[in-house]
């Protein structure tokens, strides 16, 4: 199995690995020589990731974690770099979606999301960074969006999670600087997952985001070699494809600039074809 020397040996602790991103990262990961720590709520899936790696000749271990529990969460992690000796990184990557108008939407909806796309990423960051600290080396990634650069109506729960991960890993990307500490943010446009089919929807269709997905997402082989790209290359955000870097200039250099883009997406929402 080839390697490279980025990537050798290094221990990578992957969230949501079951499937999409994470297992696309985590077979990567083990192409170019990782030790992959494979995680996700889904065990048998999990578990999958890390016979096909070994399987190819890699290194991987597969285990059982719901990223809501912040105790197990840092038990796993804190394990994970005890056994290895150390932790290089940690791909905050597991995440959900919620579709649907605010007015439609519960306050349980809004906690669902924000537990799982925000919690479960402030629980590994919070997990992971004293140990890398402790180390004076390693990466946190952590996975958001495009939506968490500009906005993304008719998934504003959605958005909103993904813009308190942008701010998050902006702004301890600066404090742990001093510490030989890495901090990136991971943001695509739509990808080629099952986020959208397995999506809550409230009040509204999926047919159309699934199919924007099929008809214009990035596959997952394809955006984790442009994630781990960006890992070796300590980008601030990891952001891709060329659309979604075109959406986050013109955001930047006149917010107003999309609103014809985010009125024809609200208008499709409400009437679909």
């Amino acid at each position: 199995m080839a390697s490279t020397s980025t990537f050798d040996n290094k221990i990578a602790f992957v969230t949501g690995a079951a499937s999409g991103i994470g297992r696309a990262v985590c077979e990567e990961m083990g192409r170019r020589g990782a030790v992959v720590v494979a995680t996700d709520i889904n065990q048998e899936g999990v578990e999958e990731v890390a016979a096909k790696i070994t399987s190819a000749g890699g290194k991987a271990e597969a285990a059982l974690l719901d990223v809501t529990r912040a105790e197990d969460v840092q038990k796993l992690v804190e394990d994970t770099a005890s056994k290895h000796g150390r932790l290089d990184y940690i791909f905050n990557n597991a995440g959900i979606a919620v579709g649907g108008e605010v007015y439609d939407l519960s306050l349980d909806h809004w906690r669902q999301i924000i537990d799982i796309n925000l919690w479960g990423v402030i629980y590994g960051t919070h997990a992971a960074y004293p140990i890398m600290v402790k180390q004076r080396f390693g990466h946190i990634v952590n996975v958001a969006s495009t939506a968490g650069l500009v906005a993304f109506p008719s998934c504003t729960p959605y958005a909103t999670t993904k813009h308190a991960v942008v701010g998050l890993s902006s702004s301890l990307r600066e404090e742990a600087r001093e510490f030989g500490v890495k901090v990136s943010c991971v943001c695509p446009t739509f990808i080629k997952t099952n986020i959208f089919e397995s999506a809550v929807m409230v009040n509204a269709s999926r047919d159309g985001l699934v199919a924007t997905a099929e008809e214009t997402g990035m596959g997952v082989a394809k955006a984790a070699l442009k994630i781990l790209r960006g890992v070796e290359k300590n980008q601030r955000i990891i952001n891709f494809p060329a659309q979604a870097r075109l959406f986050w200039l013109l955001h930047r250099l006149h917010p107003d600039a999309l609103g014809f883009v985010y009125r024809r997406m609200v208008k499709e929402f409400r009437n679909p074809a």
